[in-house]
């Protein structure tokens, strides 16, 4: 695999992610007025390993998936699988907006969990975009303008599984192929769901399947944009890129489902868009013999 660093790679694999995670909150909005989130969870999961198959034949089979790391695969996905309900659930909860804006807590626990675990460093570039990025969010959802809604509590728990899951998969693009990633992603999480699904199954609607067979194509091929984009930047300057959800979703909930888009949205994703462009302002080189 090639792992050039490159912020400009790292940021065309972001727009991927960013898009298809856009459609699946409009799509996980629409599939919940007729589905249980375990039923979601794991039609996408087998919707999502059919359409991720071609891929591995392509690439060589199975063989390309085998591991000596089941055990990391196996805790990270069962974190963001539990991560995963939360968020859509959050969705059933309050607008669509405020659950993309309070999951970008995540990037506190993903940055802090990088550095801590596995030795990226903190620039002061890259606390300032983290910092910007958060008091747009935080300008955005205003939380002190109302009583906390258990629907916010739920996307705080699932943004913090969010932090877990993406510094998981940074360590784990170390050394797997995105394939692989991708694979053990959909095992893990399929079987994680199957059973409460089939507890608490009804037969969708024809129309909601259309929304479900949405959610597995873009739910799956937007971790595989995510995991690229990490081949080629640290994950300290990958996730704050991911801040431009932020005004994208508002925009989107305020087109599809007449939320609020006001003046705080604005001036929200102007200071969101400017701590994504300081963090990808290129580290300054040190001299040779400084190194």
């Amino acid at each position: 695999m090639d792992r050039t660093p490159s912020k400009t790679r790292a940021a065309l694999w972001m727009s991927g992610w960013l898009a298809l995670m856009l459609i699946v909150a409009v799509a996980g909005r629409e599939a919940t007025r007729e589905v249980n989130v375990f039923q979601l969870m794991a039609v996408r999961g087998a919707l999502g390993f059919a359409m991720l198959y071609p891929l591995i034949h392509i690439n060589g089979g199975f063989a390309i998936v085998k591991t000596a790391r089941v055990h990391v695969h196996i805790a990270r996905n069962l974190i963001h699988f539990c991560a995963q309900l939360g968020w859509f659930f959050a969705l059933t909860l309050i607008p669509i907006g405020q659950v993309v804006a309070i999951e970008f807590t995540m990037p506190i626990w993903t940055a802090i969990l990088a550095a801590s675990f596995l030795g990226e460093r903190m620039t002061a570039w890259k606390i300032v975009a983290i910092v910007l990025g958060l008091v747009g969010v935080f300008v955005i959802v205003r939380p002190a303008a109302g009583a906390i809604n258990p629907g916010q509590l739920i996307a705080l728990a699932a943004a913090v599984g969010f932090g877990i899951s993406v510094a998981v998969v940074k360590s784990l693009t170390r050394t797997e192929q995105t394939l692989t990633i991708m694979f053990w992603m959909l095992v893990v999480q399929s079987l994680a769901s199957i059973g409460p699904a089939l507890y608490v199954w009804t037969w969708p609607p024809l129309s909601t399947w259309g929304w479900l067979a949405v959610i597995a194509f873009c739910g799956t091929f937007s971790h595989y944009c995510m995991a690229r984009a990490l081949l080629h930047a640290d994950a300290t300057v990958v996730i704050p890129m991911d801040f431009v959800r932020v005004p994208l979703t508002a925009i989107a909930g305020w087109l599809i489902y007449a939320e609020r888009l006001d003046v705080y949205t604005v001036l929200g994703a102007a200071m969101i868009l400017a701590g994504n462009l300081m963090n990808l302002k290129p580290t300054a080189r040190k001299p040779a013999r400084a190194r």
